[in-house]
Formats: structure tokens, C-alpha cells, sequence
């Protein structure tokens, strides 16, 4: 039995390879045209941000040298060496700085801690599909941008200029932004969730605050919580950054050995802050994959 090949007629085979030529070429020039968009955009922002590549590549090596004094001894016995030829020279603060240290990851943990909760609770409050009050949508979410908006160190500025030095302006001006950061990732979670479990609890009689609680809460909790240890992260580094306007942290210290050019305190306290770091991020990292799995068990 012989087969053959289907095959069009040849006028609308051309049709049909005219249509395809011109699609083709409408997608790449589509294409051309967002690339060119692209490139005038980074040309107009390189202008407006006084780019010079003749002065930046005419300064690299001031840039260089500095990031290789970091890495050497600046006094004692051992001046001019690398860091590494003498630890106890190198790491003399070690006490102090490490109490610094705690006491960021403790402004970092608080601040979470105090943004998250307002995040939850305000999330419910913010989500298209659990409120149909316009008038609350509305305030909620232009309240969390707010929040977010104003950055921390802006707002760690103001509360030092209201309660003094020390650790709660940091801890309020993370909480608050936080809160805003926090608060659009929840409420865009509780948008995903699945409503029929609502809707069933709702028709038994159930209250809105009830129906929340016992059908939106569990599918949407780890999620979270996976948030929430991710923004820890951050704001154990942002809490480092506090400091630099008298909010407690480590921050104070850094900025007081950048500026007097301590080389080798500079680089000491940095080690410190990427080993903290690093450490926090494999432990939320292990409670994240434990969180996972244990949704996916489900």
C-alpha cells in the first residue's frame, strides 16, 4: 500500500509562508526595538549618573590598592605584613566586636519579630480576595507601602533623633519596614490560596475571623514563615548597617574604622559580619528545606 506526503496547494502553502515571514519579522523587530530601548535607557541613566569610563578606569587601581591595605597589618609588630601573620593582632577587638555582633542579630531577630506580626495580621487585611472593602484595601496597602518606601536607615534617623543612641531605633525602623516588606509578599500568598475550604466554613455559619483561621492559615503559614527567615537574613545585615547613625550594632565600629582608615579593623569586623551571615542563612536554610518538605509530605 503506498503512502504519500499531504501536501497543500501551492497558493496557500505561499499564504501560509507569507504569514510565517511576517511574523518572524514582526518578532524581530519587536525585538530590535525593545534591545534599542534598552541600551537608550542605560545611555540616558550612565548620563544622568555622571558615568566617566575615562575616569573609572583611570582610578581602578586606587580601588584595588585599597581592598590590598585592608588585608595588612597596620601597627604592632607585624606592620606591613598580611593579616594573616599575626591573628591576635588583626582580631584585638574580637570581645567587643563580638557583643556587637550579637547585639545586631538581636536587633535583626526583634525588629523580624515585631514586623512580622503586624505583616501577618495586616496581610489578611490587604488581600483582594478575603476583603471587599475598597476603602480598607485601599489604606492597608498604601499604609505597607509607606512602610517599605522609606528606607531603614532613614527611619533609624529619626527615632535616634527622638529616643537617643542605642539599639531601638534600630529595632523600630526595622520592624517598620519590615512590616511594609513583609506585608506585600503575605497578602500576594493569601491571594494564591485556595478559597473552597473558606467558602465551605463560611456557609456552615462560620465567621470571616474564624474562616481565616482555620482554612486560609495552614495552607498558607510555611510560606510564611519562609518569608519571615528570609528577612531575618536581611535584616541582620541591615541591622549592621544601623549603626552607621548611633542605632546600635555593629555598624558604629565600622564606620568609625573606615573612616580612620584601620585597615585591618575594617576587614576583621567584615569577616565577622559574612561569617555571621553565612552561618544564619545555612541555619534558616535547613528550617526553609524542612518547611518544604514537610508541605510536600502532606
Amino acid at each position: 500500500m503506498a503512502t504519500g506526503v499531504p501536501s497543500l496547494p501551492p497558493l496557500r502553502l505561499a499564504q501560509l509562508e507569507g504569514q510565517y515571514t511576517g511574523a518572524i519579522a514582526a518578532k524581530r523587530t519587536k525585538t530590535l526595538v525593545g534591545a534599542a530601548l534598552v541600551v537608550g535607557m542605560i545611555g540616558f541613566s550612565a548620563i544622568f549618573g555622571e558615568v566617566d569610563l575615562v575616569k573609572f578606569f583611570s582610578h581602578i587601581t586606587a580601588f584595588t590598592s585599597y581592598i590590598g591595605r585592608i588585608f595588612v597589618l597596620d601597627s604592632g609588630p607585624h606592620s606591613g605584613q598580611l593579616t594573616f601573620s599575626d591573628p591576635a593582632e588583626w582580631f584585638w577587638g574580637i570581645a567587643r566586636w563580638s557583643r556587637l555582633i550579637g547585639e545586631t542579630i538581636l536587633i535583626a531577630y526583634l525588629g523580624t519579630l515585631v514586623g512580622g506580626i503586624v505583616a501577618f495580621f495586616a496581610a489578611f487585611l490587604a488581600a483582594r480576595n478575603l476583603v471587599r472593602s475598597r476603602l480598607i484595601l485601599f489604606v492597608v496597602r498604601r499604609l505597607l507601602e509607606f512602610c517599605r518606601t522609606v528606607p531603614e536607615i532613614a527611619f533609624a534617623m529619626i527615632f535616634v533623633v527622638a529616643f537617643g543612641f542605642g539599639p531601638l531605633p534600630g529595632v523600630l525602623a526595622l520592624a517598620i519596614h519590615t512590616a511594609g516588606s513583609l506585608g506585600k509578599l503575605f497578602f500576594e500568598v493569601v491571594e494564591n490560596a485556595d478559597l473552597r475550604a473558606m467558602e465551605g466554613m463560611t456557609s456552615t455559619g462560620a465567621t470571616w475571623v474564624a474562616s481565616v483561621r482555620f482554612a486560609i492559615v495552614p495552607q498558607i503559614l510555611s510560606n510564611f514563615v519562609s518569608y519571615a527567615l528570609l528577612r531575618f537574613e536581611i535584616n541582620v545585615r541591615e541591622g549592621a548597617i544601623m549603626g552607621l547613625v548611633g542605632a546600635g550594632g555593629i555598624g558604629q565600629d565600622l564606620i568609625e574604622a573606615i573612616r580612620k582608615f584601620y585597615y585591618s579593623d575594617v576587614s576583621a569586623i567584615l569577616i565577622l559580619i559574612v561569617a555571621t551571615v553565612s552561618v544564619l542563612d545555612l541555619a534558616t536554610e535547613v528550617v526553609r528545606s524542612r518547611l518544604i518538605s514537610r508541605e510536600a509530605g502532606h
